[in-house]
């Protein structure tokens, strides 16, 4: 076990040393890895956030019952008695016209209009706090309600979460084909970037085969190497989005303000940070090693010929 340790150990220090030895094309790589992984990264951030706001807003639905001009004190208790025997919802508030009315003039200033009105033209109204349900069980209630007697109107809006819902599915398949796309790209640039390590370091590594060496042995020292920029790629990543987020926070609160509201855009969890990091990780360490079995056979073919 120790002897595995330090082997990885050696390995690694090979690797940062391979690093530190040509700053400038590392740190090149590194900005490119950054790049090209905020993009997916930045639109995945953007899709949780629409989704909070998604969450908040269907726990927040409301139906509103509206009910005939005509309708009695009666028809208002039975219609009570009903929504107080539905355990699907969480609440539900009445409304009476008169405190209808005198909401409207309040809100709308036309109080002089409305004393000219010769009968309350508003009818009476129960509003029911719907919760977290999906549109499928709003639908079967709005659906239900409007049979009711001296019902009018039953006021719903759920083409709004169905839109949304499909625009966020779109958007995740957006980031997951472009997370594909740019990954495949960076596996190509890490390629690259060790074909260069390989044939700079051929006669190092000529000489290694001929002492005994194994290709694990010389392998793994570029597998750091490439898992290692994957990793810093991440991480200059990370903290690239993580300001922007705070600049557009800085920009949304004032808008907020001017609505009289608040919002704030939410950064990566841990959990999505750490597996960004392992993610790029990854694609560094596929690129090397596809790199490194590439060149190793080549090396070994053009060896057995000579």
């Amino acid at each position: 076990m120790s002897s595995w340790l330090s082997q990885h150990g050696y390995a690694l220090l090979r690797a940062l040393r391979q690093l530190a030895a040509a700053p400038v094309a590392s740190l090149l790589s590194i900005i490119v890895f950054s790049i090209v992984l905020s993009l997916p990264t930045g639109i995945f951030i953007l899709l949780e956030n629409l989704r909070e706001v998604s969450g908040q807003a269907t726990d927040m639905q409301q139906m509103t019952i509206m009910l005939d001009t005509a309708a009695s004190q009666a028809d208002v208790e039975l219609i009570n008695a009903r929504l107080e025997k539905m355990p699907t919802i969480e609440g539900f508030q009445f409304i009476s016209k008169e405190i209808a009315l005198q909401e409207l003039k309040q809100e709308s200033g036309m109080v002089e209009v409305m004393h000219n009105l010769e009968q309350n033209p508003l009818p009476d109204a129960f509003v029911i706090n719907l919760g977290h349900m999906s549109a499928n069980e709003i639908e079967e209630i709005q659906a239900m309600v409007q049979t009711w007697p001296r019902v009018a109107h039953v006021l719903v809006d759920t083409d709004w979460a169905r839109k949304l819902d499909a625009m966020l599915d779109v958007g995740r398949l957006v980031v997951i084909m472009l997370a594909s796309l740019f990954g495949a790209a960076l596996v190509i640039v890490i390629f690259n970037t060790i074909r260069l390590q390989i044939l700079t370091r051929r006669d190092e590594i000529e000489l290694s085969k001929l002492i005994g060496a194994t290709d694990s042995y010389i392998r793994r020292p570029f597998l750091y190497f490439g898992a290692l920029q994957g990793v810093a790629g991440a991480v200059l990543a990370w903290l690239l989005l993580y300001f922007a987020i705070l600049k557009l926070n800085e920009a949304l609160s004032e808008l907020a303000r001017l609505y009289a509201t608040t919002f704030t855009l939410n950064y990566l969890s841990w959990r999505d940070s750490l597996i960004l990091l392992l993610f790029s990780g990854a694609l560094g360490w596929i690129g090397a090693r596809w790199s490194v079995a590439r060149h190793l056979s080549q090396i070994d073919h053009e060896n057995s010929i000579s």
